[in-house]
């Protein structure tokens, strides 16, 4: 079977990095990582501030050679050079696949990637960039209003669209409306937590069965010596 990903998986070459004492190798995503498996439709990363996932989405996007302040392959610009070096240390192994389209986007950094859209505009070479997003300047939406110009307008489909914190913008209804356009009913995720809330007894059931035995252990009670009982010896 051949695999519809674009990217099947993310690997670390181990054998390369310098010291895991060390910054980006240090961080506990990076440290522990050896091959990441990517689901072929969407696949979540969670995780403690500071456990390396911001930086791991940063250098896999760099990788497949976008921007590492968010925006797509033709679309390079840097504000300043923050990136790590992870990327030379890092494989993307390859589907059979290619997508249409790309795009990396950063909520720390959208802010600029809407000023740079604003100045190429500006500067009047081309087509107007900001079409793709809706034909209204971002600079001039909520925070929220413009990621959603970004995802109803600029993300085409049949693409590799690598997500950084894009819910935190979002209030959770429109997080629930996000999830429609990427099939989210179809990922792990959500099967595991829609088992979950229809039988939970269920899911507790086999959490706790495969969970290791823990051996059990035998409870010897002291004998009360008896008044006028004769001890032995």
């Amino acid at each position: 079977m051949i695999a519809t990903h674009y990217v099947r998986a993310v690997r670390l070459n181990r054998d390369a990095v310098p010291s895991f004492k060390e910054y980006p190798f240090s961080l506990p995503a990076i440290r522990h990582l050896e091959s990441l498996e990517l689901n072929p439709h969407v696949t979540f990363i969670a995780g403690e501030n500071g456990s390396g996932k911001s930086t791991l989405l940063e250098a896999i996007a760099v990788a497949w050679g976008l921007n590492q302040e968010g925006g797509s392959r033709n679309f390079y610009f840097e504000t300043r050079a923050s990136h790590s070096e992870l990327k030379r240390f890092i494989t993307l192994v390859k589907g059979a696949r290619r997508p249409l389209d790309s795009f990396f986007f950063r909520a720390e950094s959208y802010f600029n990637v809407a000023t740079e859209i604003e100045r190429r505009d500006a500067e009047g070479v081309g087509g107007r960039i900001i079409d793709y997003y809706g034909g209204r300047s971002l600079h001039e939406q909520s925070h929220g209003e413009s990621f959603m110009a970004l995802l109803f307008n600029r993300f085409v489909g049949e693409g590799l669209y690598i997500l950084d914190e894009p819910e935190a913008a979002l209030s959770p209804q429109r997080q629930l409306s996000v999830l429609t356009p990427i099939d989210y009913y179809q990922t792990e995720h959500y099967q595991v937590t829609h088992d979950f809330l229809v039988n939970p007894q269920r899911m507790l059931d086999r959490l706790l069965d495969s969970a290791p035995k823990r051996p059990e252990r035998k409870i010897v009670k002291p004998r009360v010596k008896r008044s006028g009982e004769k001890s032995n010896g």
